[in-house]
């Protein structure tokens, strides 16, 4: 480690938010150091599903191939009530949903964790430092000093420079504490078990996601990859939490289940789930994203893949200003744009939860009663707009954009130059651009993509040419080259320059 060198970033974290962003940053050619506390990767069950949005970054990071062997499209989601009436349902995973790539998958998050350090190490920009712990940060001139602890205490503390510093050390995040400001906290705290098998042998059991809502014990079954397979069990009043984890308690709570002849316990571990946010995501260099910046209830599965929308949202921007192509007030936009569209996610997950989380009786028959009249819901993938920030223009404008086929049959991100703004058309005579537009254009460093494949979907949006941002959110459509010439990109933090720097 080089002690007196100033770094462009330092990520505090090594999870899968943190891992994305450096593999972000390396792509870029970002000069990035990340430190995690861990020795090495944490070979333990812990997040398990992810969108195919998230699919989508993976995608783009280079890494969709190693991942593919190690997921499993999700077979659904079912809410069932104590006497087996379907209350809620989301369907099967699509073969090729919206976003390019099935519409859920399942995972082992040591198998995502692997692929995603691999992908790092592509990178010569990026350097991983294990067993560091973060101590202190100081704001030092034009730079954050961060005392950091070797997991062997016998050595002396050190300190790394870097002009930015990305919290994703998780819900206990010194930078989150560094930054200041409350906690918002959306109501939610609940204690719950989370046990983890291997399977010895085969066992009748779903092959969808299973949310039993019986007030007497609300439970979740997950039918994860390979032989793996879990139970999350709500805690009780009246239980001992620390008396759950006892083996044979365990066997007693998976007994509807399973039997322990047929599968080797792997894991327990007791969680509260919780609805927080971060009042403040930025103060000054210090930035939080992932469970540092919120917490998610799982019932929608969407907690990681909040983080990993973090990091590519926040990755091109930060890019963008160490390069000199925009003022760090882009950055201002990463905050605006993420928090309430994570709050979406956070406030549905809470209402699912508050389904399964019912435990009296007489709440819980009128929630039936209900559902008998009203039949299944289906729940549907959010898609939420962005809050206000880098894009300009009404809704399907800040939200993702779908990934059509190409008339030679390629995704359309395989045929856009990496992390990079696009400007993309069915025939670039439909929309002649003027030096204006084109001056906007050049601001953003947006490459030129036009494919007849494009025509349907650039109709279904009434335009003739769309904005596609690096984290591939729509950011603006046109129709003319005047409205191109008008986005107002400088108030985005972007520079309007003749040249931009590549």
């Amino acid at each position: 480690m080089s002690h007196s060198a100033i770094h462009d970033v330092l990520i505090i974290g090594l999870g899968p938010t943190g891992a994305t962003l450096a593999n972000f940053l390396g792509a870029m050619g970002i000069d990035t150091v990340v430190i995690d506390r861990e020795p090495d990767l944490l070979n333990l069950p812990r997040a398990v599903h992810f969108d195919g949005e998230v699919m989508r970054v993976f995608q783009n990071l280079g890494l969709a191939a190693p991942l593919a062997p190690h997921l499993r499209p999700s077979s659904g989601m079912q809410y069932v009530n104590a006497a087996g009436l379907l209350m809620l349902e989301r369907k099967p995973a699509a073969a090729h949903g919206p976003q390019g790539w099935a519409t859920n998958y399942l995972f082992h998050q040591p198998d995502l964790e692997g692929s995603l350090r691999q992908g790092i190490a592509r990178f010569p920009s990026v350097t991983v430092h294990n067993s560091l712990e973060a101590q202190t940060l100081n704001l030092v001139g034009d730079h954050v000093e961060v005392t950091v602890q070797s997991g062997h205490l016998a050595r002396s503390p050190e300190t790394i420079r870097a002009r930015w510093v990305v919290g994703c050390d998780g819900a206990r995040s010194i930078v989150r504490e560094a930054i200041g400001g409350p906690l918002h906290d959306l109501g939610l705290h609940q204690e719950w078990l989370v046990v983890d098998v291997e399977l010895l042998e085969e066992v009748d059991l779903p092959s969808a996601t299973v949310q039993y809502c019986d007030p007497a014990r609300p439970a979740t079954f997950v039918n994860v990859t390979g032989r793996r397979r879990r139970w999350e069990i709500m805690v009780m009043p009246g239980d001992d939490p620390q008396a759950l984890l006892a083996p044979a308690r365990l066997w007693d709570l998976l007994a509807p289940w399973i039997r322990p002849h047929q599968a080797r316990l792997v894991r327990s571990a007791l969680y509260t789930f919780h609805s927080l946010m971060a009042s403040r995501w930025r103060a000054g260099p210090l930035l939080l994203a992932g469970d540092s910046a919120h917490q998610t209830p799982p019932f929608l599965g969407q907690g990681m893949c909040a983080g990993i929308r973090d990091a590519a949202n926040l990755a091109w921007k930060l890019a963008a200003v160490i390069r000199g192509n925009a003022r760090d007030e882009l950055l201002e936009t990463y905050e605006s744009e993420r928090l309430p569209h994570v709050r979406e996610f956070i406030e549905t997950a809470m209402r699912l939860g508050e389904i399964i989380q019912t435990t009296h009786p007489d709440v819980a028959a009128e929630r039936d009663r209900r559902f008998a009249r009203e039949g299944t819901t289906q729940i549907v993938n959010l898609s939420p707009a962005l809050g206000p920030g880098a894009h300009v223009g009404r809704a399907p404008v800040g939200t993702a954009v779908e990934q059509p086929r190409l008339t030679d049959g390629r995704l359309l991100d395989d045929a856009l130059p990496p992390h990079r703004f696009a400007w993309v058309m069915s025939d670039p005579g439909h929309l002649p651009l003027t030096p204006d537009a084109t001056r906007v254009l050049r601001s953003l460093d947006a490459c030129v993509v036009h494919d007849t494949g494009l025509g349907p979907w650039l109709r279904t949006l009434g335009a003739r040419g769309a904005l596609i941002r690096p984290d591939r959110y729509l950011g603006a459509l046109a129709t003319t080259a005047d409205e191109v010439a008008a986005w107002p990109v400088a108030s985005w933090g972007m520079r309007l320059d003749d040249a931009v720097n590549t």
